[in-house]
């Protein structure tokens, strides 16, 4: 039994069960094991259950209306869906969802330093709405200061003071049909990355010979996951490669559905498993 690597694994958009991760890292796993044995751990991020009472309260209010309305299962599709992104985001009054759901990526990574360790090399694996919030809950740890405080006592409380809890373990990072592109709409010149590897260097003095990366892989039939190192100058620097690689079956490789088949392609899991490999091998030379 060597050193241990942590892996987050990130849900898009949706309600999910708590087992989402089961089966896609599961195959992750099954390639990892012949080199690591069991010394990668994996912990899902499962932040759906904090969006599911507003929108269900949502529905039930709008089944009040006296205004007829068609298409109702639609409706509730795209409340499941689009709902998501909009209620995360922070309101001149309100920023209660976006801490609740990073308590819960806090609270997974503090899962994580217990199993794997303290100072554990972390990757994260993130999928659609997945990787915004991925992107927001480290760049705030990246970028928390005494100035400008990004982390409220809400996602503290789920913290421990621990290297990999700071996100400065942080090696690899996998974003799948990312629609951070999108996001970059909302700051000047397209906003600011994250920084992978985490910046403070006593983990990348300690292993110097880790590689690092940002892989962003998308479909180019998806149209919610888009390519992100030609934003500006420090995207093309943050991001290792953009990733085209087709995914899905006869009914989703040429088409939107596409969107959600990365889980089910096996270019896109040998190449994560790869990275997580590399890592383990790393730190237990």
């Amino acid at each position: 039994m060597g050193k241990k690597v942590a892996v987050a694994f990130v849900h898009g958009m949706g309600s999910h069960d708590k087992d989402f991760a089961n089966e896609f890292m599961g195959r992750i796993l099954d390639q990892c094991e012949p080199t690591c044995g069991t010394d990668v751990i994996v912990r899902p991020v499962h932040w759906s259950p904090a969006m599911q009472n507003k929108e269900e309260e949502l529905l039930r209010r709008l089944k009040r209306s006296d205004q007829s309305m068609s298409w109702m299962p639609i409706r509730k599709m795209l409340i499941d869906l689009l709902a998501d992104a909009l209620a995360y985001q922070i309101t001149a009054t309100d920023r209660r969802m976006y801490d609740e759901i990073h308590a819960r990526f806090a609270g997974t990574l503090a899962r994580l330093a217990r199993e794997a360790g303290a100072d554990a090399p972390l990757c994260i694996v993130a999928h659609s709405l997945g990787a915004i919030i991925a992107s927001n809950f480290i760049y705030d740890l990246q970028y928390d200061s005494v100035d400008k405080p990004l982390i409220t006592e809400i996602v503290r409380a789920s913290m421990a003071d621990t290297p990999l809890e700071r996100g400065e373990t942080l090696t690899k990072l996998y974003t799948l049909g990312n629609p951070l592109a999108l996001w970059s709409l909302r700051y000047q010149d397209f906003g600011l990355p994250i920084r992978v590897p985490s910046p403070p260097p006593a983990f990348r003095e300690t292993h110097p010979q880790i590689v690092s990366e940002w892989i962003n892989i998308y479909d180019q039939d998806d149209v919610i996951g888009f390519p992100l190192k030609t934003l500006n100058a420090a995207y093309g620097e943050a991001v290792t490669a953009d990733e085209q690689i087709n995914v899905g079956g006869l009914v989703e490789f040429w088409n939107p559905g596409s969107h959600t088949e990365y889980d089910n392609s096996q270019r896109v899991i040998n190449l994560i498993a790869a990275g997580i490999i590399q890592t383990w091998q790393t730190v237990n030379a």
